[in-house]
């Protein structure tokens, strides 16, 4: 006997597109008339990351769930000829939701995700419906602990300090990522750090990763004015991250409450990587906050 399938159980499709000449990897799943979800993933990751969240909302949600380009799926052009920055990862996400005909959207953001969805924010700030942001910096302090070393690079770009932040793409230091702060290390997937080593293991991704790395250091305006257009605007926001994070610690990223105190924040007793191990918790949650938001 056949059963129907729900518009919750909706398949996820695996799009590629050109964008300036560059592949471009999206997921992409709900129906299409629905309110737009820009999905934006965090380092050394890829909308990988959304695989669990994306039918927890597709039901209701169109989801655009992009791979930048040097991650995931996505083409990575050489460094010789297409310049690795957030501006310019900014430019291809801009250009792909005008491909896609997308005016007006909800926007996810996790590490990278947030300098990458601040700079879209601020070209079109018409644009942005709702902001949900889990693990994401807003508030940078000055480098140290997991950012030491990166701390040193930034201040003179030498060659010693660019070889010592190779440290940041060892297999060690992902999985580290994945498991600092979470309770049971059991309940997350190894497939996660061995495939985002797989993936940074191909030629030429490891000094894109760098360079990127390296690009950190002139986030700082672009999160300044996010923070001014938070306060001027009154953004519906939603924080969920994970409160063991080493990277972006709960007691930054809950500064948000002092220029946006109605955002809606939550610490979970989670890490980094906080849809590992709290999707349906993280979905629950936003199904609630959209539902009042949008």
């Amino acid at each position: 006997m056949l059963t129907q399938i729900s518009e919750s159980q909706a398949v996820t499709h695996y799009r590629t597109t050109p964008i300036d000449g560059v592949d471009v990897f999206y997921r992409e799943a709900g129906p299409k008339k629905a309110p737009v979800l820009l999905l934006l993933h965090g380092y050394p990751s890829s909308s990988r990351m959304f695989r669990n969240l994306i039918p927890q909302l597709s039901d209701l949600y169109h989801i655009i769930a992009p791979d930048y380009p040097g991650f995931g799926h996505s083409g990575v052009p050489d460094r010789a000829s297409f310049s690795y920055s957030f501006d310019h990862l900014a430019d291809i996400i801009d250009k792909l939701l005008d491909h896609l005909h997308v005016r007006r959207f909800a926007l996810y953001v996790m590490d990278f995700g947030a300098p990458v969805g601040f700079r879209l924010a601020l070209r079109h700030p018409e644009r942005l419906s709702a902001l949900v942001g889990q693990n994401a910096p807003l508030y940078p302090e000055e480098p140290q602990g997991w950012w030491a070393t990166l701390g040193k690079y930034w201040a003179d770009g030498s060659a010693e300090h660019r070889a010592a932040s190779r440290a940041y793409l060892t297999l060690e230091d992902i999985r580290a990522q994945y498991l600092h702060g979470v309770r049971d290390p059991s309940a997350i997937d190894p497939d996660n750090w061995t495939i985002d080593k797989a993936l940074i293991d191909r030629p030429g991704v490891d000094e894109i990763m760098l360079d990127l790395l390296y690009d950190i250091r002139n986030n700082v305006p672009t999160f300044k004015a996010m923070q001014r257009s938070l306060r001027d605007h009154r953004t519906p926001t939603l924080i969920a991250t994970g409160a063991n994070d080493e990277i972006f610690p709960e007691e930054v990223v809950r500064k948000i409450l002092d220029d946006l105190p109605t955002t809606e924040y939550h610490a979970l007793d989670t890490g980094h990587f906080a849809l590992e191990d709290k999707s349906t918790e993280i979905a629950q949650l936003m199904r609630r906050f959209l539902s009042q938001a949008l």
